[in-house]
């Protein structure tokens, strides 16, 4: 007698039916994982470019403060403070800065070889009043200055900036009077310095350019 029981197929069928959710959990478990790994690669690409950032902004932070410290050394200001009519005593605006010493070099026309001072920053009367005078008068200029005249002088100022040696050479006026005596002549007194502009190769050249406008003004307001 045949058997007709669908026992057999039920099985079948239940055996196909663990084979396909098998094959679905394999599937699943290779989608996460690819997730997973997708993830790592994420992360991984992301701890690069954090440390790459990092490197990157301690460059960037090193490269302004090289930049900030090369402007502070070339930012050198000389201001005149505790004068008296025969000496100005030089110092830096910034107390970061310490002159080492300086040559004070004068327009040609005065005939008069540069000045060299170290460790006291100063310009005297000394050095230039004659030579001065006698330009004056060799302009034709009033015995008496009208106000506060002024001498260029090209100052070159070797100095420290947080231990490292700069230089520097800049064009400044040196304020001054002068004024007859009935006995003695006329006298010269400084009253302060101002930075005209910072001078290259070519300050020398500024320096006397700058001397003979000077004279020329101060001719033409006493004409």
């Amino acid at each position: 007698m045949k058997d007709d029981s669908p026992e057999p197929a039920s099985k079948a069928a239940k055996a196909e039916a663990r084979a396909v959710e098998a094959a679905a959990i394999r599937r699943r478990w290779i989608t996460l994982g690819e997730v997973l790994t997708v993830i790592a690669v994420t992360i991984s690409g992301l701890t690069l470019w954090n440390s790459w950032s990092q490197r990157n902004d301690s460059e960037a932070t090193r490269v302004a403060e090289a930049d900030r410290a090369a402007d502070k050394a070339a930012a050198l200001v000389l201001l005149a403070t505790g004068s008296d009519d025969d000496k100005l005593m030089l110092k830096p605006a910034s107390a970061d800065q310490t002159v080492q010493g300086q040559t004070i070099a004068f327009p040609a026309a005065l005939g008069l070889a540069p000045v060299e001072t170290t460790g006291e920053p100063r310009i005297e009367a000394q050095w230039f009043d004659r030579a001065l005078k006698k330009a004056r008068n060799g302009a034709k200029l009033p015995d008496d200055s009208r106000g506060d005249a002024k001498l260029p002088v090209l100052v070159t100022t070797r100095f420290l900036v947080d231990g490292k040696v700069h230089r520097d050479v800049a064009l400044y006026d040196v304020g001054y009077s002068i004024s007859g005596r009935l006995l003695g002549g006329h006298h010269l007194a400084l009253r302060g310095v101002s930075l005209v502009s910072k001078a290259g190769k070519a300050g020398a050249r500024a320096l006397d350019t700058r001397w003979k406008r000077l004279l020329d003004e101060e001719k033409a307001a006493g004409s």
